[in-house]
Parts: C-alpha cells; structure tokens; sequence
C-alpha cells in the first residue's frame, strides 16, 4: 500500500462558520484527522448565506481555507488551482453553483487524480435524483472515481451503485475530541430535555412530534430549544427557545440539560445509518441522549445502556418521566466510554485513507 500524503482539494459549504451548515462539524473533523495523518487539505467555500459573517472559528492551522466570491468566475479560478490536487472532492449542498462544480471538477480527472463526490445528505439527493429523470446529477454519478456519502447504509450504497456508481462508501460522522468533551454546566441551559437543530422542511413534522408533543404531555418538565429559524413558530409555555446556539458553546448545551433529543430528519429516518454528527457530540460531552427510532442505531450505540429511543412523541414524553439524574448520569457516561473507542474521527480518518490507497493502487497506479 502507498503511504504517499495527499493534497486533497475539497468544494464544501462551509469549515469556518456553522451558519445554516449543520455538515460544518463533520467537515472540520474529518479534514482535521485527515492532516493529523499528514495529508494537506485547501478547502474551497463561497462567501454565501452570510457564513463569513457568523463564522465561529478563524482559518486553522490544519486546512487552507479559501473564500471566493459567489460568481461563476470565482469558482472557476478555484477549479484552475484544484487542477494541482492529488484528489478533488466536491461535497454535496455548496449552496451556490453545485451543478456547474459537479460538472466541471469531472474534468479535473486524470490517471494521477482522484475525483470524488462526497453526499453530506444522501438520502435527499437519492430522492431528488428518483422523483426527476432530467436531473442533470444523474449521468454524471457513474463518473466519478467513488462516492462518499455522511450515512446512510445498504440502503444508500445500494441506490448509488443501481444508479451507476462506481463504489459508495460510508464515512460516518464521528466524535471530533479537540472541540466536543465534558464541561460544567451553563445555567441558561438547565432543563429536562433540550434540541438543537435548525427549522428545516423535512425535520419540523418530526419536532412537533417528539419534541413539542412531549412538552405539551409533561407540562410540569422543562424544555429548550436551540437552532435558527424557530423564532416564531408556536411552542407550549414550558418550552424555551435560545436562538442560533454557536459551536464553543455546544459543549455546555449538552452537558447541562438532564437529558438531550436527537430528531433525525424525514429522508434519514427512512434510509436509516444516519446518526447526526449531534449524537457523537452529545455522547462525547457525556450527554444522556434520547432518540427518534431509525434502522441501524445499535450499529453505534446499545439501545438502554448507552442511548434511548422513542417510537413517537408519547414514549419521549413516558421516557422522560421515569428518568432519574443518576440513570441519566449512568447513560451518558456508557455513550461517553463508546464513543471514545469506536467513533472519534481519528477513526473515520483510518479508514478513508485506506479506502483511497486502495482505489490509488487498483485504478491510479501512477499515484503509487
């Protein structure tokens, strides 16, 4: 196997600002773990959606960061400097120009270069890609040399490789250890149960259900809500909401709380193998984490020992009231010890860089 570093070019949303960009966290984990094992990273972002204004991190020492301007000139300068990467990625939901980067990083491939699309929300882009045959995305999916997707499972590498794919592969989100652990707690996030997620078309069915419904149900707990757009959206008087909540302070956001949710979008509840990077982050600050039921969760976590879920609305409500402080301790404490030992991106990393030495050496051989 080559042990040659790569120099990865990669097109994402964001790295430096997790400003409507839930996959921020899986990309500086992932990118991260990848230069701790000695690969260079120049990520691509546009200055789009007023991230650079919200931004919760400065450039790292791990990554080069570049913002271009969101015009089509900007983005082809930065495919011009991407021609000298070993590999270019071009990850899903940039958010401005996606059809013409998945296009024209395709022709950036070359014996010595890796092309690689990487789906940060899978199931949606399956879905988008079944209900309209006219997708553009659709013939070029066979092109590149593999897809990677955040989750999904047999069901998500099955759909890709019906639809010509030439190998998908999961890279599940993980624990990043150098920004989510235990800290003490935060006051302005006491509560029985808190969520943090943004108001988004295929989640806000799934929060009426197993957040709002239970608070409604438990009118004597406690309730937060956390994330943008829930501003103005109607909430049982027991539930308080805190707005956009910023990365540095995540880490007490899920310490505090007795317990925490995890509500999976529609499109990954179906096609399961689709933890929220949240779950790690909550499990790594020792969180006691509930659940919504999706395929695959005891792939990650043993349901009651080390997270518990809920089928609907009423069993959060009923799991809530017979949680004790110490079974809640005992809980997050076993999803803590877990996490740290099958689910840190030092793990994810491992096995990408094994993944693409082997797709180096079968098809890229003079990258060897």
């Amino acid at each position: 196997m080559s042990n040659r570093k790569l120099n990865i070019a990669f097109f994402g949303s964001s790295l430096v600002s997790a400003y409507w960009n839930g996959a921020a966290t899986y990309y500086r984990g992932i990118v991260r773990a990848l230069s701790e094992r000695g690969h260079n990273v120049t990520f691509y972002e546009p200055d789009a959606y007023d991230r650079q204004q919200n931004r919760d991190m400065p450039d790292p020492d791990w990554a080069e960061v570049v913002v271009y301007e969101a015009t089509e000139a900007a983005v082809y300068q930065c495919l011009e400097q991407a021609a000298e990467a070993d590999m270019v990625v071009k990850a899903s939901g940039v958010g401005v120009f996606d059809e013409l980067l998945e296009r024209e990083v395709l022709k950036l491939q070359t014996e010595e270069r890796l092309v690689v699309f990487w789906d940060v929300d899978a199931p949606a882009t399956l879905d988008r890609v079944h209900h309209d045959p006219k997708d553009p995305f659709l013939e070029l999916i066979p092109q590149y040399d593999l897809i990677l997707t955040y989750g999904g499972g047999e069901p998500v590498v099955n759909a890709y490789e019906a639809l010509g794919a030439k190998k998908c592969v999961p890279i599940y989100n993980a624990l990043d250890t150098a920004t989510h652990f235990p800290v003490e707690p935060e006051p302005r996030f006491a509560c029985d149960l808190a969520f943090l997620g943004n108001r988004l078309p295929d989640r806000e069915a799934r929060v009426e259900e197993f957040f709002l419904k239970p608070a409604a149900l438990q009118p004597e707990s406690s309730f937060l809500i956390g994330g943008s757009g829930w501003g103005d959206k109607q909430m049982p008087d027991n539930v308080k909401y805190v707005g956009h909540v910023y990365t540095k302070d995540h880490n007490a956001f899920n310490c505090t709380p007795k317990a925490v949710l995890n509500i999976s979008r529609e499109s990954m509840a179906r096609y399961g193998f689709s933890p929220a990077t949240r779950v790690f982050e909550a499990a790594g600050a020792g969180a006691c984490i509930i659940t919504d039921y999706w395929e695959g969760i005891d792939f990650f976590f043993e349901p009651g020992q080390e997270i518990l879920v809920a089928r609907s609305g009423a069993e959060v409500a009923a799991i809530l009231a017979e949680l004790t402080e110490e079974k809640a301790k005992a809980i997050g404490e076993a999803a803590y010890t877990k996490v740290l030992s099958a689910h840190t991106y030092s793990h994810r990393a491992e096995q990408l860089e094994t993944l693409l030495y082997t797709k180096i050496k079968q098809g890229k051989e003079a990258l060897v």
